[in-house]
């Protein structure tokens, strides 16, 4: 999908109101994890949450651990599970008291045996949930569980966003799998995917991030491109923005990584990194999410004795997030495959010059190479390092990328603008609940 790949949803622009759409809406949104430092989910239920409410709407987030940071009025329902993965004794075994219903009992059974629990365990509460409260909601929009219990009847129509198949995730475990035995184990932990894919095809109205993921869900998924609507997500561009007083640190490269999983691809960077300090010795990185103790990317430390040259920060504020990245020479997204990239779009906003693959979506966000960003195909160390070296010793080609990636986000890629073009989709959804329950229509 190039940069320019057609958009299907909604047009709209940061200067239109929803008012004009009719009477303010009721939305429940749910979320099944919502941690706002590490993933896409909590800052996408936050951000949009925060902006329907600025057009109007009441939004009322419904969430399970780790629950998501909203802002001011916005409210929390807390549908807690179990919390099987936190920290600091993630896969724990729960007391006999924590036991409530059988659902836990499906919980941590799923979990014993290999499985990912939470996206079906959610929605069977969420289905009790709203059934209880019938009638007090215009649309229920669910942030990508993909559950059994959401097909049931639940007294509004369903909006269901899925950034990107969760399939993509599972393809590219097993790809990098080295054993029979880590195979299995990757099968089992995303066997929620085959119910995914069947709720998926039943969903009438999917809202995706980009035309690259629309794709994908086709695909992936099955489901009709007819169903499928793109509204763009973006940055808090008053919060991620230039700030000429906060200084540059020569050779620093920040990046973000949820996950050492293969499809981050921050191995491929701190291969890179590895590479390009044996010219410029300067050059370090710092990444945005928590260090792994084993794995690729411990690993690739160890091998390139980089420890003193990797740094790695969480649970950071939204300002000093804001002021790392500010902070830096250049932003890196080195991932396999992406959704949409929110880093992406943020490290553009904050006019941070910016090196990203082609993976995915990311060129949809970052744009073309050489006109708002470095471009480089994915997996491909030397062309990051190649990518990464260029930009570090050309100040101003850092600053014409870094200028030129801020007017594109905010361009295309605002949360207002999400959140009306959201709201589009909700109402068009209402209205076809509407048409099926008049005399004549089909239920």
């Amino acid at each position: 999908m190039t940069a320019e790949a057609i958009e299907t949803g909604p047009r709209t622009g940061s200067d239109t109101s929803d008012a004009a759409g009719g009477r303010p809406l009721r939305i429940a949104l749910l979320t099944y994890k919502g941690n706002p430092f590490c993933g896409g989910q909590g800052v996408y239920v936050r951000h949009l949450g925060r902006e329907l409410a600025r057009l109007g709407h009441s939004v009322e987030v419904i969430g399970a651990q780790p629950y998501p940071v909203l802002d001011e009025g916005v409210p929390l329902t807390e549908l807690p599970s179990l919390d099987l993965y936190r920290q600091p004794d993630p896969f724990r075994t729960p007391k006999r008291g924590e036991y409530r219903d059988w659902i836990d009992l499906a919980e941590v059974a799923t979990m014993w045996t290999g499985g990912f629990p939470e996206p079906l365990t959610f929605s069977l509460r969420a289905r009790r949930h709203l059934a209880a409260r019938r009638g007090e909601f215009d649309v229920i929009h669910d942030n990508q569980t993909l559950g059994y219990g959401l097909l049931a009847d639940l007294g509004a129509p369903l909006v269901t966003t899925i950034h990107h198949p969760i399939t993509v995730d599972r393809q590219l475990e097993l790809d990098a799998a080295d054993s029979r035995r880590r195979r299995a184990s990757v099968r089992r932990w995303y066997a929620f995917t085959r119910m995914q894919k069947r709720v998926a095809r039943r969903l009438p109205s999917v809202l995706t991030v980009s035309g690259s993921s629309k794709q994908e869900i086709v695909d992936h998924l099955g489901v009709r491109q007819d169903r499928i609507h793109v509204v763009h997500i973006g940055a808090d561009t008053d919060l991620w923005s230039p700030d000429p007083s906060v200084a540059e640190v020569p050779g620093r490269i920040v990046t973000t990584s949820s996950a050492d999983v293969p499809l981050k691809g921050l191995v491929h960077l701190v291969e890179a990194l590895a590479k390009l300090r044996t010219e410029n010795p300067r050059a370090h990185l710092v990444v945005v999410g928590k260090r792994a103790e084993d794995g690729p990317v411990a690993q690739a430390i160890e091998r390139y004795g980089l420890h003193d040259a990797v740094r790695f920060v969480k649970g950071i504020s939204d300002a000093e997030l804001v002021d790392l990245v500010r902070s830096a020479e250049v932003a890196c997204v080195p991932s396999l495959y992406e959704g949409f990239s929110l880093p992406a779009a943020e490290a553009m906003a904050t006019g941070t010059p910016l090196v990203a693959t082609t993976g995915g979506a990311i060129p949809e966000v970052a744009g073309r190479d050489g006109e708002t960003c470095l471009a480089v195909e994915p997996a491909d160390a030397g062309a990051l390092a190649a990518a990464l070296a260029r930009l570090l010793g050309d100040p101003q080609l850092r600053a014409r990328l870094g200028a030129a990636g801020r007017a594109r986000v905010l361009a295309r890629f605002t949360w207002k603008q999400a959140a009306i073009g959201t709201a589009e989709l909700y109402r068009q959804a209402i209205a076809a609940r509407a048409a099926t329950l008049q005399p004549g229509g089909r239920r």
